[in-house]
């Protein structure tokens, strides 16, 4: 898969640094779900208030994506990291040394958790400006796959949590991120041909673009539905199934691990086949899967397979995406990248807060679960209407011939 042109054409430590900043931000970013369980146990938490607990990180880090965007296009994507990354060590050092002593102060430390979320728009910018056309699935998808950091906080944070107890993990997460700050410092570069400087103006007009609404849509779905599950999941084996919190880390891991590492899957088999197809196929996948699993399983072991496929399903499509993005807005990208994961973070805020309000609301997570289902499908009536304007009008967009871009 990965080809030796491939390797030639980009900045290897770069990929690498990106990949690595991007996944231990989305290892903090997501932090609160795994420790959702012990967090509420201690407030006394309704079912409503756990989904949004875990919302407002997701939310928080959608918004501020938009802004990192921004800043990525006018200082540069490892300024912009760097900044980012200072913010949230800052902020876990503070609630750890303070302490965090109310159901109001998580939802505080979840805002600040959002910056670790932001780094989306700065560690696929970063390694997207160093590859071709040809290459940008595969480079945006092991990029992109630092999306398993979720995974990771699913797997150490509830058993730590139970060792030290979860205010001390907060501290904890701080160490990996050093680590992923001083290799980010010495190996990240920006590339040669990043674009001048422009005013917000400029930025903003991207939004008067119907392409760029629809790959805002579209990710909302696929990068929303694998957020806001990865941020739920413990929660949900634990309510559902009844699984020990950290056995419900373990399942969720599982699902986090698959839906990661098809990403650069879906990126390559993107190049290969073109956007379009590979999304088509991923929205009738995640609609299945959510649906299946909406419906209580005889066992948790049949609900982990079905949800590791949705996963997997809603994974691939966040590859695909961002193969069809950079050949619509090259020079765009920071920008573009930042309203697209804005919008795929405010689908996982949706979705995390909807499983909550189901839950509370009617005792089953199933009514949250079919309608984001739905949302798939009806993303998939959406791309089915606008294919064929996208291969008319986008190889002339480019300046490249129709055979130079895979829709």
């Amino acid at each position: 898969m990965v080809s030796r042109s491939f390797l030639k054409s980009g900045h290897t430590p770069t990929l690498l640094s990106a990949f690595l900043y991007f996944d231990l931000s989305f290892m903090t970013w997501v932090v609160l779900g795994p420790l959702g369980v012990a967090i509420a146990k201690d407030f006394g938490l309704t079912p409503a208030q756990k989904g949004l607990m875990v919302a407002v990180p997701v939310l928080s880090g959608a918004l501020l994506r938009l802004v990192a965007g921004v800043m990525v296009d006018h200082i540069g994507p490892k300024k912009t990291g760097l900044i980012g990354q200072l913010v949230v060590l800052a902020g876990l050092a503070v609630a750890w040394f303070l302490g965090v002593h109310s159901y109001h102060q998580v939802l505080a430390l979840g805002v600040v958790l959002g910056v670790a979320g932001a780094s989306f728009a700065v560690a696929l910018p970063l390694a997207s400006r160093w590859y071709p056309p040809e290459h940008q699935g595969l480079a945006l998808g092991i990029a992109g796959a630092g999306n398993s950091g979720t995974a990771l906080a699913a797997l150490f944070a509830p058993g730590l949590a139970q060792v030290f107890g979860w205010q001390n993990v907060i501290g904890l997460a701080a160490l990996p991120l050093l680590v992923a700050f001083v290799v980010y410092l010495v190996f990240a570069k920006d590339a040669p041909n990043r674009p001048p400087p422009k005013t917000l103006a400029e930025y903003m007009s991207v939004l008067g673009t119907g392409d760029a609404w629809w790959l805002m849509a579209l990710y909302g779905v696929t990068f929303g539905g694998f957020v806001g599950l990865s941020s739920s999941l413990t929660i949900y084996f634990n309510a559902e199934y009844g699984l020990p919190a950290v056995t419900a880390g373990f399942f969720t891991a599982a699902c986090v691990f698959a839906g990661s590492f098809v990403r650069p899957v879906g990126g390559a088999l993107a190049d290969r086949f073109g956007g379009v197809r590979t999304l088509t196929v991923v929205y009738v996948l995640a609609a299945l899967g959510l649906a299946l699993v909406s419906f209580q399983q005889p066992s948790a072991w049949v609900a982990l397979a079905l949800m590791m496929f949705a996963m997997m399903a809603l994974g691939a499509g966040n590859g695909a995406v961002f193969q069809l993005a950079p050949q619509r807005f090259g020079k765009e990208i920071g920008v573009v990248t930042g309203l697209v994961g804005m919008t795929g973070g405010i689908g996982g805020f949706y979705l995390a807060a909807s499983l909550g309000w189901a839950k509370e609301a009617t005792g089953s997570y199933q009514l949250g679960l079919l309608a984001f289902g739905g949302l798939a499908l009806l993303a998939l009536v959406g791309l089915t209407g606008v294919k064929a304007r996208w291969r008319k009008t986008w190889p002339e967009l480019a300046g490249a011939a129709a055979s130079a871009l895979r829709l």
